[in-house]
């Protein structure tokens, strides 16, 4: 008998044929039932996708816009890369009278399809078609009245009608002109009127159309402030609707950068006169955002949207710049407002309303904050504020007041940690953390335990915590009834027992144990039942016990715990990240390995000091085949997730880690088209841009390997592709190793033979001197690719130029190049030299003049068994024959004219 469920797929295929049959001929209605229909039947995720893409074309028919982009948008969440149902998406889009967004659809199609006609010609047509409405808009003052009109009158209830008009109210805000027309036609104050509707879709319009009135405009930013005051626009980034929240913080953000412009640039125009002082306005701002995080009424994610906003805008972005006065006004001003929110115990009585995220984000805030200090009796002004803060819970408030000062201390350990330090040495702090840990409530013990866990990889405690909280935590482990209690244990006992890193011999547990530890944290990995912030400390349990290559080997023969571990990735709870990416790299064996000197390890044995050993499974074979089951289970576009958050879970310091793993993934050449095709050639660019410096460079290697083997013109498709030159360009630093010189430099050498634009990108980067400059290298292979570089740069008129410029050596190198042993050398030299004498003669006078050898080095191109350096030395002599009288004198009168004669013959001597 066939199963029930094959014969409701065969029904559903049969609907999907009958729909198609309807649709081709012209029955768009029955079309739509049979797929409805078929809908109802099928339950595989990709066949639904098809089914909505299809019924999309079937609304588009029916002229039903908002349920043709409805579901388009149903099948695009199914894949990202379906280019019919972003097309269709797009034309939906486009009838609604949203051009904004049927753009950024019908650009995502022609990135993904960068060849196809019908979607460049609908990207131009919709382009235009923006254009004229602009005009139109912005040459018609009653139009921006108009607008206000529909979306402020109370009569009015064509709910689309106040849509196009919101819409057209955005377009307008983002071109300049249209930003001006609105701020003159009395707009900020109308704006404010529909911020004071509380209406959701209203604020939305209003928050967007100020964005475009802010964005690099000092002075209307400072207009704008003015007329909405601070606390309105603190109130609105505070409020329940999420959407709303999410437009206010990006609104101060904007806000943020165009009067930071103003402190940085040395202003003494027709601005300046109208903005004074934007350093008043910024603190303004800031205190309602403090203000705002202590806030009863304030929702959980508008105090997250606050701290995030606050990380963004107050340390300084490097360390040239040298004023950090905003972080230390916000120190003095709101230390204690920030940790606050860090040692909110969630589900406590009157306690603030705060996500899985918010410690998280406190952490890195007062991380932040933290690093931004210059000496040390800043340094000490963050630690004693710190104590007394921690001290005023801890003294006199009972139990409540002891769980608020230990999570205080979980969210300074799990950022500023000097500072987290400072406060565990506090008289009593850490026999609280133990005996709490004992408490027969499962909410103070989590506080506890969670403090335990983070104090136990502090160096400082690290001894204290080995000696009287591992029996404690075994014993909890063992004998607690809750999982959720038990998880957070056994990662205490994984940080404790993890201390040997990845060195073999130094093994904490007994024989077998680790095994066993890893196992139970797979298990809940695996427990859907379980909340998402429960599983993810089974994820922290493995970022330990995955230093093990035994736990490593079990891990990715379990495909359902790798699964789970990425389906987190895309939860809520965003500070699982680091644990994942922890646990990547230690799958990948990505992180940092010196070889050990053999004589130091000979002299260490004589000596009966410790050796570290590499596990056996820590080879590289066995690295290869963990590397290839990750790729399988869909590690590409977990990391991809990750780095498309905007979250402040996504540290330095995780990027960094993401990068490492990135960089293991493309280590063979056949692997880089899937990590490109699932998303991690996009997701490598901002990761080689901002972060660490070591994150940087090897995610900027990663690009340059996938540059090297793939096409990159499919690898990186439209714009993307300018945006990979600065990491390669930052890969020729000397400070870089020889392979990343090596590798940035053949990168490069592939991007310059594309397109002029790309090589006057490579020249604005200035990678010219770089690229030269290893040109004297003495590796070989160095030396190679930067002259092969250097011969597809010269393809450049301002490449050509410097091999014109008088007393410059480049043209000397080239001759002499061109007669080295080596013959990719050769080639690369003769080839420069074949292009610059075809296009300048004044470079076949110069030859003679730069090298006694010039004539030697000629016949002997022409004398080689390489046709191709022959055809070389051919075209040069050529070309220097038809340049100059006394130059073609002197090579007809040596042997150069014989050989040509004999090379002529056996030409034409040849079947």
């Amino acid at each position: 008998p066939v199963p029930a469920g094959a014969l409701q797929q065969v029904t559903a295929g049969q609907l999907r044929e009958q729909g198609n049959a309807l649709f081709q001929a012209g029955d768009h209605a029955a079309a739509l039932a049979a797929y409805t229909e078929a809908l109802s039947l099928c339950e595989a995720e990709p066949e639904r996708a098809v089914l909505h893409r299809n019924r999309a074309a079937c609304y588009l028919k029916l002229e039903d816009y908002a349920k043709a982009e409805a579901d388009a948008s149903k099948a695009i969440e199914a894949d990202g890369r379906d280019v019919k149902a972003l097309f269709r998406r797009s034309q939906a889009l486009q009838k609604l009278g949203r051009l904004d967004q049927a753009v950024s659809d019908l650009q995502r199609c022609v990135s993904l399809e960068p060849k196809n006609k019908a979607f460049q010609e609908a990207l131009r047509a919709l382009g235009s078609s923006m254009h004229e409405r602009m005009k139109t808009m912005s040459c018609t003052d009653s139009k921006v009245e108009q607008m206000f009109q529909i979306l402020l009158d109370p009569d009015e209830k064509d709910a689309d009608k106040k849509q196009k008009a919101a819409q057209n109210l955005i377009v307008l805000a983002r071109e300049e002109a249209g930003a001006e027309k609105i701020f003159q036609s009395d707009g900020v104050r109308l704006l404010t009127r529909l911020l004071d509707t509380a209406k959701a879709d209203l604020m939305l319009a209003a928050l967007r159309t100020l964005v475009g009135l802010c964005a690099g405009h000092r002075s209307r930013t400072a207009a704008v402030l003015a007329e909405l005051e601070a606390p309105r626009l603190s109130a609105v980034l505070g409020v329940e609707h999420e959407q709303v929240s999410l437009a206010a913080c990006n609104l101060l953000h904007v806000m943020f950068d165009s009067l930071k412009e103003g402190l940085q640039k040395d202003f003494r125009g027709k601005e300046d006169a109208v903005v004074p002082d934007s350093s008043k306005d910024l603190k303004v701002l800031i205190k309602h955002l403090l203000e705002l995080l202590v806030l009863e009424g304030a929702s959980a994610h508008g105090r997250d949207n606050a701290l995030n906003l606050l990380i963004k805008v107050v340390p300084r972005k490097s360390s040239k710049e040298t004023n950090n006065s905003l972080s230390l006004w916000v120190i003095d001003q709101g230390l204690k407002k920030v940790l606050e929110v860090g040692s909110t115990v969630c589900g406590a009585p009157g306690s603030l309303p705060v996500t899985e995220n918010s410690r998280m984000s406190a952490s890195v805030l007062l991380s932040k904050l933290y690093d931004d200090l210059k000496c040390d009796a800043e340094r000490e002004n963050f630690h004693r504020l710190c104590k007394d803060y921690v001290r005023s819970w801890f003294e006199g408030h009972e139990l409540a007041g002891k769980l608020r000062a230990v999570q205080a201390v979980s969210c300074l350990l799990q950022g500023p940690s000097d500072a987290g330090n400072g406060v565990l040495e506090l008289e009593g702090m850490m026999d609280s953390v133990l005996s709490l840990c004992a408490s027969v409530c499962e909410a103070h013990q989590l506080v506890a335990v969670e403090a335990l866990i983070h104090a136990a990889d502090k160096a400082k405690r690290a001894s204290f915590i080995t000696a009287n909280g591992v029996s404690l935590l075994k014993e909890i482990y063992k004998h607690s009834e809750r999982d959720s209690i038990r998880i957070r244990a056994l990662v205490g006992l994984c940080k404790l027992g993890s201390a040997g890193g990845t060195d073999f011999s130094m093994k904490q547990f007994a024989e077998g144990s680790t095994m066993k530890l890893a196992k139970q944290c797979r298990k809940w990995l695996c427990n859907e039942a379980m909340d998402a912030g429960t599983r993810r400390w089974a994820v922290e349990g493995l970022a330990y016990l995955t230093f093990d290559a035994d736990v490593k080997e079990e891990f990715v023969e379990d495909k359902a715990a790798m699964q789970a571990m990425f389906h987190l990735v895309r939860s809520e709870d965003r500070s699982v990240l680091y644990a994942v990416a922890s646990t990547l790299v230690n799958c990948t064996n990505s992180y940092d390995h010196e070889e050990p000197d053999p004589q130091m390890l000979e002299l260490a044995k004589y000596a009966k000091q410790h050796v570290p050993e590499q596990h056996p499974k820590d080879k590289p074979d066995f690295v290869k085949r963990r590397v290839r089951k990750l790729l399988t289970a869909g590690v590409v576009s977990a990391l991809a997730c990750i780095v498309k958050s905007e979250n402040p879970a996504l540290t330095d310091s995780c990027r960094e880690l993401i990068s490492r793993v990135f960089l293991a993934l493309v280590e063979e050449a056949e692997d880089r088209g899937g990590v490109v095709a699932q998303g991690g050639g996009k997701a490598l660019i901002p990761l080689s841009l901002e972060g660490t410096e070591v994150g940087q460079t090897k995610a900027a290697q990663a690009l340059a390997k996938i540059t090297i083997t793939s096409n990159p013109e499919l690898a990186f498709p439209g714009e993307r592709i300018y945006e990979v030159v600065r990491p390669l360009v930052s890969l020729l630093h000397l400070q870089r190793t020889g392979l990343e010189n090596f590798e940035g430099l053949m990168a490069l050498t592939n991007l310059a033979g594309i397109s002029e634009r790309l090589r006057q990108k490579i020249l604005k980067e200035k990678a010219v001197p770089m690229i030269e400059g290893y040109m004297f290298e003495e590796h070989e292979l160095i030396r190679l690719a930067a002259t092969e570089c250097m011969c597809n740069m010269a393809m450049s008129k301002e490449v050509q130029e410097l091999f014109l410029a008088e007393g410059s050596d480049r043209l000397k190198l080239m001759v002499l190049y061109s007669g080295e042993e080596d013959e990719k050398l050769r080639r690369a030299a003769s080839g420069t030299l074949a292009m610059l004498t075809a296009l300048h003669p004044a470079i076949c006078k110069r030859i003679p003049q730069v090298t006694v050898h010039w004539l030697e080095i000629l016949q002997a191109l022409l004398l080689s068994p390489s046709a191709e350096l022959q055809h070389r030395g051919a075209v040069v002599v050529m070309n220097m024959v038809a340049a100059e009288r006394e130059v073609a004198e002197q090579l007809m009168a040596s042997e150069t004219l014989e050989i040509l004669s004999v090379l002529a013959k056996d030409d034409q001597d040849k079947p």
